[in-house]
């Protein structure tokens, strides 16, 4: 199993990949350049985007164990984290939501904390996030649950959005399913691994969405599973050593980008806002719109 990175700073760069091929547990540290937009822009006139309307845009390949053939190279765009409202720039979502459309992803996958600590922002959570066109899953964060879960599932689902909370769909897609599970937050203390797996396919492309990263370590193990997550911000600001350290005694020792665990695999995105502590609170970390392609791997392959 390995994974390759790539990080673009506007579509006319070109992407430098980093790779890591090592198995078990581990994270791949990985080379983050942010996105600064130069030249006009449909969404704001200045010559020059302002710094908190800047993004990274990640790509990665992930290699998938035991997947139906038939999803070799499936694209998915992953965002987390928005905070609509809490210095989160309202072009810089827009232009996500953009970027994204431009991909023409299969799957859109999104994994909470869509507010903060206010319910003003709702209805601007659903306008900002109404315009993506490809099939979008959804589930809810810690701060979902604390403003207001209800509406923002509703909400979504008027747009078309497909809400999991501790539910699973199969989706047909190119002649194989695809299995999306959505476990809901397990820093709320909502998630019910064995109610989202119940009568679920156990075996083929099966991709799990859930908030907060440590629900990988109740999945399944050797289920070749990929579970999508965001919650930390990336450690929000890195300090070499203590942040980390910080993390863990937490409870929270997966705080950005690719891991293997258990046989499974689990990505954590920086999220796309800001959040809590406002935006000149980051260091080391970038909001982040991630997009994967999924590659087939033989599962004898991965175990040789």
């Amino acid at each position: 199993m390995a994974l390759r990175l790539a990080r673009r700073r506007s579509a006319t760069l070109t992407a430098k990949a980093v790779s890591a091929h090592e198995p078990g547990p581990h994270r791949n540290h990985m080379k983050r350049n942010e996105l600064r937009a130069i030249g006009p822009d449909p969404l704001r006139p200045d010559a020059r985007l302002r710094w908190r309307d800047h993004f990274t845009l990640s790509e990665n390949v992930l290699h998938v164990p035991g997947m139906h053939r038939e999803h070799d190279g499936l694209r998915i765009a992953h965002l987390s984290d928005i905070h609509v409202g809490q210095a989160t720039s309202a072009v810089r979502i827009r232009r996500a939501v953009a970027e994204v459309n431009a991909r023409t992803p299969d799957l859109v996958f999104l994994t909470g904390d869509y507010v903060t600590h206010s319910p003003k922002p709702l209805p601007r959570v659903i306008e900002l996030l109404a315009g993506f066109t490809s099939p979008v899953f959804v589930v809810l964060g810690n701060h979902d649950h604390w403003v207001d879960a209800h509406y923002l599932r509703t909400g979504f689902e008027r747009l078309g959005y497909t809400v999991l909370q501790n539910e699973h769909r199969v989706v047909p897609m190119r002649g194989a399913p695809v299995t999306v599970l959505g476990i809901d937050d397990g820093r709320t203390h909502r998630d019910d691994v064995e109610t989202t797996f119940r009568g679920a396919p156990e075996s083929g492309t099966r991709l799990v969405l859930t908030h907060a990263p440590p629900t990988v370590d109740k999945l399944p193990p050797n289920g070749n599973l990929v579970q999508f997550s965001g919650h930390t911000h990336g450690g929000q600001f890195v300090v070499r050593g203590l942040t980390e350290a910080i993390f863990r005694r937490a409870g929270q020792p997966y705080i950005q980008g690719h891991y293997h665990v258990r046989g499974n695999q689990l990505y954590v995105n920086m999220g796309l806002g800001f959040g809590f502590g406002g935006p000149y609170l980051r260091r080391g970390t970038y909001p982040e719109v991630a997009f994967f392609t999924l590659r087939h791997v033989e599962t004898s392959s991965a175990q040789a």
